[in-house]
């Protein structure tokens, strides 16, 4: 208690947060490397998903139960493998509706977590499974892996900053309408599943970008058409900034060290951005973006390197990609929108001509 005192009067609950998340991530990130386990810039994606609500972390009897039921998460896309091999059109439609599911927790239920490590798994590892079934166990693995790293790092960082104790439980949320919450879910799944189709062509290559899909379905269900271009594009190019900043700063002193520190500095700015402690023009959603997006390039660019491979080729050819599908997630919202404002503008006018 003496130390929740300390923080309290020393430090605002705001900065309090963007201290907690930043470190965490950067924690999360070098543990992750220095354990040698595979993708390990999941670890830091999953400290995000799961702490970046002003919340404490989960204890130990609940990181179980969530291993527990991520794997049960994970297995859904292991049963998924036979229709895709043996009845392919059956097992994209199956998707298809698992997508949906999980887009209708996301918005309906507010169980964003949930519904994020629910898309993963049928995601993810249903592709894997499509190239072996090594792979979608490795993948299996370092999902789970990167879950408890993620959550052990919190536990570690948590009591450093913590929250006060009257905002930890948070304000109870507002029900959304139903039929514009239905709306949502099958506009994020109608952006997520054709990014699934394109990871289907290769898995091993085209894996960061079901991540960056995911994460767009999510954000396109919170914002309109109007504002999507400026903050899907934008907040994807400086993602593409960030990322070149701290491999720039890499390459003066690569090392693990050096890498927790550019991290950590490059987190601090963007969850100041996220929680408001420092202005910005942008809403959270785009520092958001730009954090996810930044770990999901950077990950795969220092695998590139350490595997010999030609790093800014591959980073040039993944940024591509990432533009390409958020350019894609931006029309597609846009094109919805008006296919059902033309829908609903015709069913208006038939009723008045129907009417006496």
């Amino acid at each position: 208690m003496r130390i929740r005192a300390v923080h309290s009067n020393i430090m605002p609950l705001k900065a309090r947060r963007v201290f907690r998340l930043a470190l965490t991530i950067a924690l999360s990130l070098m543990l992750a490397y220095a354990l040698g386990v595979d993708m390990p810039f999941l670890a830091p994606l999953f400290v995000f998903i799961l702490g970046a609500a002003p919340k404490p972390p989960i204890a130990l009897k609940g990181l179980l139960g969530l291993l527990l039921v991520f794997s049960l998460i994970l297995s859904i896309g292991l049963l998924l493998l036979p229709f895709l091999m043996h009845y392919p059109i059956t097992g994209l439609l199956l998707v298809f509706v698992g997508l949906f599911v999980s887009n209708f927790i996301s918005i309906n239920l507010g169980k964003a977590a949930a519904a994020t490590l629910l898309t993963v798994g049928i995601t993810m590892i249903s592709a894997a499974g499509t190239v072996s079934f090594e792979a979608a166990r490795a993948v299996i693995d370092a999902l789970l892996v990167g879950v408890a790293v993620g959550v052990v790092c919190q536990w570690l960082v948590y009591p450093l900053f913590p929250e006060d104790e009257q905002q930890a439980s948070g304000m109870p949320e507002k029900k959304a309408d139903v039929v514009q919450s239905n709306w949502l879910a099958l506009r994020a799944t109608l952006i997520v599943f054709p990014c699934y189709l394109v990871l289907l062509i290769n898995p091993a290559a085209f894996m960061p970008i079901i991540m960056k899909a995911v994460m767009l379905g999510q954000q396109t269900s919170i914002m309109n058409a109007r504002h999507a271009g400026r903050e899907l594009l934008g907040s994807t190019l400086m993602a593409g900034l960030f990322a070149l900043l701290i491999w720039f700063g890499l390459s003066i002193a690569p090392n693990l060290w050096m890498y927790f520190l550019w991290m950590l500095l490059a987190a601090l700015f963007i969850s100041g951005k996220f929680y408001t402690v420092i202005l910005s023009q942008y809403s959270p959603s785009f520092w958001q973006n730009v954090l996810i997006t930044m770990l999901i390039l950077l990950g795969p660019a220092v695998e590139d390197s350490a595997n010999g491979k030609d790093v800014y080729q591959a980073f040039a050819v993944r940024m591509g990609l990432f533009i390409v599908i958020t350019l894609y997630a931006w029309l597609a919202l846009w094109g919805l929108e008006w296919l059902r404002c033309r829908t609903s503008s015709s069913s208006a006018e038939s009723i008045a001509l129907r009417a006496p």
